[in-house]
Order: C-alpha cells, then structure tokens, then sequence
C-alpha cells in the first residue's frame, strides 16, 4: 500500500510540474475519494480542480492548470456513453452492478471510468475519451440482454442524480448520529463505517463517529449513497435538533 501510494504521489507531482512549467494542461484517469485525498496533501502550489463528469461525482479526473496559468481553457478529456437494452420490451432488469461488471469485463482499467449514473434500465458512463469507441464497439450484452451504446454530447438533465430535503431529529451533530438517522442504521453500525473508512467527508476519510459535520460538508457513505449536510433547522422542546440533508437517492 505505501508503494502505491508513493508511486501516486509521484505521478501527481510530475503531472503538476509539467503543467507549471510548461504552461499546459495535465490529467489524472479517474480518481477514486482516497486518492483525491492524497493528492490534495501532495500537491501545492499549481492550480487544480476535479471533474467527475457531472456534480458531485465521487470518481473524478484531476486537471492541473487553470486559465490564469495556461491562458486558455481546456476541459477535461471526458466522454459520455449511453448504454442501453437493444429492447426495452424483452430485457431484464439491470442493476448498476451489472452494468459496471460488463464494462469492467471487456479488460479496461477501473480509473478510465468515472461513475455511472443507472436509471430506467440505462446507464450513462462518463469515461476516458480513448476509450470511449473501444466500449461502444465491443460492449453488446449485459445479463443476458443484448446492448447498444452511443457517445453523447452530454448527459442528459432527467438522468442527473437529484437530492430529496430530509429533516431528522438527533441527540447531537455527531457524524454517526447523522448516519443512523438519515439511512435507519443503529448507532453501533454507523460507528463501524467510519472505524472501517467507509465515511467520506469532501472525499476524506473521516474516521472519528464523533466528528461534527459542517454546513454543506458533502458525506459518502459506501454501500449505502451521499448527501449534503444542512445543518440544525431547530431545537425541539426536548432539546434534541432537527436538522436538514440533501439525500441522493
């Protein structure tokens, strides 16, 4: 693990030198949010910013350079496909798994793809633009279902994830409080998933059940989805706080 992490942090600095001193822009593949973490304490000093492809993306591509520093934009090498059954009246269900194990399966690495958003039985992949025409060529079956997938511009704004406002009562801000009340875990199972880095506040571990969110601090919760963070709406008679989140269903 530390030899991959070295090896990262290598990578990071060089993409980050070259893009200062040769007044270009670099490019990560897909990060996932540990590896955004540690590039974030590796690299200073050159202008970066993340691009997964759509809001709030938890893989994303890093971009060193700005406009400021290169004197011009450029954006990231993203592409989009469409994944769709060749008939919608004869497939079967498909699930996020699915389509991500039929892609991962045509031999690609994990990093040239971003994440997929899945809805009504269609997935839409922000990927790498050279890898882009491999899947669309070689992908033609998933589960079973035969497949088409096309490039498109861009996603399309009704498959965007849309949070829903929840309001919850807790006895206190703490992080594993908020967990088990947004997502109906005990508090001993939301404990276990930030000891276990499965909690990610702005794409950093967080690894204390007792951290106190901040308003709009982004959390991941793995195995279970994201949301925002509101903060308190109220005090109740009780003394208990209803607060507020975005969820992303």
């Amino acid at each position: 693990m530390a030899d991959e992490e070295n090896m990262l942090k290598k990578r990071f600095s060089e993409l980050a030198e070259r893009a200062y001193s040769k007044n270009i822009y670099t490019f990560t593949e897909f990060l996932s949010p540990a590896e955004q973490a540690l590039l974030k304490v590796t690299v200073r000093g050159v202008p970066y910013h993340f691009d997964g492809g759509y809001d709030f993306a938890e893989k994303a591509m890093a971009v060193f350079g700005s406009e400021e520093l290169c004197g011009y934009e450029e954006p990231a090498p993203i592409s989009y496909i469409k994944i769709e059954p060749c008939s919608m009246k004869f497939s079967g269900e498909l699930a996020h798994r699915d389509f991500l194990g039929s892609v991962m399966s045509l031999g690609i690495r994990r990093s040239t793809l971003g994440d997929l958003i899945v809805k009504n039985n269609i997935a839409y992949a922000p990927c790498l633009e050279n890898i882009a025409d491999y899947i669309c060529e070689n992908l033609v079956e998933i589960k079973h279902t035969a497949v088409r997938c096309s490039k498109i511009e861009h996603l399309p704004e009704e498959a965007m994830p849309v949070p829903v406002e929840s309001e919850f009562v807790v006895a206190s801000e703490r992080l594993d409080s908020v967990i088990a009340s947004i997502y109906k875990l005990s508090r001993s199972e939301s404990k276990g998933l930030c000891e276990h880095e499965k909690v990610l506040v702005g794409g950093i571990p967080v690894l204390s059940a007792s951290y106190t969110p901040k308003e709009n601090d982004i959390i991941s919760v793995r195995g279970h989805g994201k949301f925002i963070y509101c903060g308190i709406k109220l005090e109740t008679k009780k003394g208990r706080l209803r607060c507020t989140a975005k969820v992303y269903k």
